[in-house]
C-alpha cells in the first residue's frame, strides 16, 4: 500500500511519529483537520495568478484571493493568540499552509498584489511559519530565486515582471 496525497501522508506521519503536530484534544484536532482539508482550495485561489496566461486571467485570479484570505483571517482570530494557528504551538496546519503562504509572498514581490496587508491576523500568522528554519528546504533567498526561475520558464503573464538575474561582479 502507498499513500499518494500530501494531507493523507501528513496525517499518517502525525499519527505514527512523535511529537504530534495536531492537538491532542479530539475537537481541536478535528478543527485542525478541517483546516488542513481546506489547503487545496486555498492554494488554488492564492497561486492562480502564477498560472494566468493573460492579464485578464491574472486580474480575475487576483480578485479571488481575498475570499480565502478572509476565511483564514476569521479562523486565525478564533483559533489563536499567535504566533501560530493554535497559539504558541506549531501545528500541522502551520506546516500545511506555509508553502502556499510563501508562494503568495513571492508572487507579491514579483507583481504587487497587496492583499495580505488587509488581513493583519493572517499576515502575522504567515510570518510565523515562514520564520521557522524547518519550513525551508533551501535558504529562503535561494528558494525564491528558484521559484522566480520556474515562473519565468513557464512563461505565464506574470513572468514579464521578473527582473533578469544579474551576473555577480567579477
Amino acid at each position: 500500500m502507498s499513500l499518494f496525497e500530501s494531507n493523507a501522508i501528513n496525517e499518517y506521519l502525525d499519527d505514527t511519529i512523535a511529537p504530534r503536530l495536531h492537538p491532542e484534544a479530539p475537537i481541536e484536532r478535528a478543527i485542525n483537520r478541517a483546516w488542513t482539508d481546506y489547503v487545496p482550495t486555498f492554494a488554488s485561489a492564492v497561486t492562480a495568478t502564477a498560472y494566468a496566461d493573460t492579464e485578464a486571467e491574472y486580474n480575475k485570479a487576483a480578485e479571488g484571493i481575498p475570499v480565502p484570505f478572509e476565511r483564514l483571517e476569521k479562523a486565525v482570530e478564533k483559533q489563536n493568540s499567535g504566533p501560530f494557528f493554535n497559539g504558541a504551538k506549531y501545528s500541522l496546519v502551520d506546516a500545511a499552509y506555509a508553502p502556499f503562504l510563501q508562494r503568495y509572498v513571492f508572487l507579491d514581490r514579483v507583481k504587487r498584489l497587496g492583499h495580505i496587508e488587509k488581513f493583519p491576523r493572517l499576515k502575522a500568522w504567515c510570518a510565523a511559519p515562514l520564520d521557522r528554519d524547518s519550513t525551508h528546504s533551501f535558504p529562503p533567498d535561494e528558494f525564491e530565486a528558484m521559484y522566480r526561475s520556474n515562473l519565468k520558464r513557464r512563461n505565464k503573464w506574470v513572468s514579464q515582471f521578473i527582473e533578469p538575474e544579474r551576473a555577480a561582479a567579477e
